[in-house]
């Protein structure tokens, strides 16, 4: 181990550590947490940790000579005594699961999949968390010895998804990713995903936080999931082809204890959307495909446009009334109405998770017309966007999360620009999601409600917020909504009733709180 020092930027490197990106992503959001620290970042030194780390102004000159299998911690500090102790607290988060394996098996920890297999002969999954260069290799190992494939990583190219997919098909195993950070087997989660209960509805999502949305839902309504089957954002495009999606259905079809089989994606090929639903034979169905209307579905099948309405059809044909979602709502609304000034007139969204960041561009669209993002519904309507306008921005995105942590892990990212954007004076209403489960922030909204808090003071805009989570979610579902709801937050029941919240505050139109439910 190496520490090279120059000013207040400070660096760490690791000789022959290896890393997965979640773990990475721990220790960058530990070290950002810290005291005094302006920047920090876990990289492993590949190509891809390099361009992070000289985009910051650590070059190979101020770092050293580092390798592919070398650990680079870089932090930025006010002080000396900052930066070391940043990069104590990311040794020591990177380090703590390793740190409780002691004797015979951490001697043993396997380091290939093959010599995994061998030490746990009935696994059936492989979760791979490596960088892109080698993920589709390592993949291709798990395919190898018959397992099934949740690839965490991203930056994996279009054609080697392809070939992997095709692959797995052949041999009938699940290639779930790349960027695959959610699912659910048989109970068991993987990659950020919430405690839910088993249950009737299988889920097939070309869409994490989608994913997490419904089965939450579903979860808090008492009708639960069988599998979430998590298929990477890419799936139902054109070069792909929906392959995954497909086997998944087919599999959800013949499993006995999957009874409704629900659907969901960000905007998908219209061609290929219509060609998964096909499968869609012997099990009731409903697909949630944001921003895609013109479809005809099958026999069996219903359409849903909202990530709300496919869970609300899901748990109906499973059963279960869940009830309205909008009860006292309108009320509390045409009270926030009242507060604000009359320039107040747009909706600001500041999302974690992508697919909720579609949804309710979808919802804002409708109901208010033209609406900008970093990741667009509709093309063309990218930021910078014009004055007086709505705008949701997805800050999980790669251009928010290039050498940091995703806004779900760290949320200090998210703070600091609602901090310097959101109290714009035009501004009616910040909407915004609160994720928990595995892999996300202990206390996301404790650490959040500050700076809502100062929001919304004096006259500020409302602050509308949408928690997803499940009551067993060791961050605690109640707890949460409590935090949010104590400093003032008008808190949905869910991520969709949000936006027609948000909607119903610029368009000073409280009616909006109860469309389509």
């Amino acid at each position: 181990m190496s520490s090279i020092k120059s000013d207040l930027a400070r660096v760490r490197v690791v000789r022959d550590t290896y890393l997965d990106s979640l773990r990475l992503l721990v220790a960058t959001s530990v070290m950002s947490e810290q005291d005094g620290v302006a920047w920090a970042g876990a990289v492993m030194a590949t190509p891809a940790g390099w361009e992070n780390l000289r985009a910051e102004g650590f070059d190979e000159d101020f770092v050293g000579e580092a390798g592919a299998n070398d650990l680079v911690l870089a932090v930025r500090a006010r002080d000396e005594d900052a930066a070391e102790a940043a990069l104590d607290a990311g040794a020591q988060a990177a380090y703590e699961d390793a740190a409780a394996e002691t004797g015979e098996a951490a001697a043993v920890a396997p380091r290939t999949v093959s010599r995994a297999v061998e030490q746990l002969p009935g696994a059936s999954v492989a979760v791979v968390s490596v960088p892109g260069d080698y993920a589709a290799l390592e993949a291709h190992h798990a395919l190898s010895e018959g397992l099934h494939v949740l690839l965490f990583s991203d930056n994996v190219s279009l054609d080697e998804e392809a070939e992997l997919k095709k692959r797995g098909e052949e041999l009938g195993l699940l290639v779930m990713g790349p960027g695959a950070g959610t699912a659910v087997i048989s109970g068991t989660g993987l990659g950020f995903s919430n405690e839910v209960r088993r249950g009737p509805v299988g889920v097939v999502a070309a869409a994490g936080t989608g994913a997490q949305e419904v089965a939450a839902l579903l979860d808090r309504w008492g009708v639960g999931v069988s599998h979430v089957i998590g298929v990477g954002g890419r799936d139902l495009s054109e070069e792909i082809g929906g392959r995954v999606a497909k086997m998944a259905v087919r599999a959800l079809s013949e499993d006995p204890e999957t009874k409704v089989i629900l659907l969901v994606s960000k905007p998908p090929s219209q061609a290929v959307a219509q060609s998964v639903l096909e499968q869609c034979a012997s099990t009731p169905a409903v697909a949630t495909f944001l921003g895609l209307s013109d479809l005809e579905p099958p026999s069996g099948v219903r359409m849903a446009r909202t990530l709300e309405e496919g869970a609300l059809a899901a748990a109906e044909i499973a059963g279960k009334s869940p009830g309205t979602m909008s009860e006292g709502l309108r009320a509390k609304v045409e009270e926030r109405i009242r507060s604000l000034s009359d320039e107040r007139r747009t909706v600001r969204g500041y999302y974690s998770g992508g697919t909720l960041c579609y949804e309710a561009q979808l919802i804002v669209n409708e109901t208010m017309g033209d609406v900008y993002s970093n990741e667009p519904l509709i093309p063309g309507n990218t930021v910078p966007a014009p004055a007086g306008s709505n705008v949701l921005l997805d800050l999980g995105a790669e251009e928010y999360t290039v050498g940091k942590p995703h806004p779900m892990i760290d949320p200090s990212t998210r703070i600091q620009i609602l901090r310097e954007q959101a109290r714009d004076p035009e501004v009616a209403a910040v909407l915004l999601d609160v994720v928990l489960g595995y892999g996300a922030h202990e206390d996301p909204a404790g650490q959040l409600a500050p700076v809502l808090s100062e929001i919304m003071a004096d006259g500020g805009p409302q602050v509308v917020a949408y928690v997803l989570g499940s009551d067993t979610d060791s961050q605690g579902y109640a707890r949460q909504r409590a935090k949010l709801e104590e400093i003032g937050c008008l808190v949905t029941e869910t991520a969709a009733r949000a936006a027609y919240t948000a909607a119903a505050i610029a368009s000073r139109r409280p009616e909006l709180t109860e469309s389509h439910r």
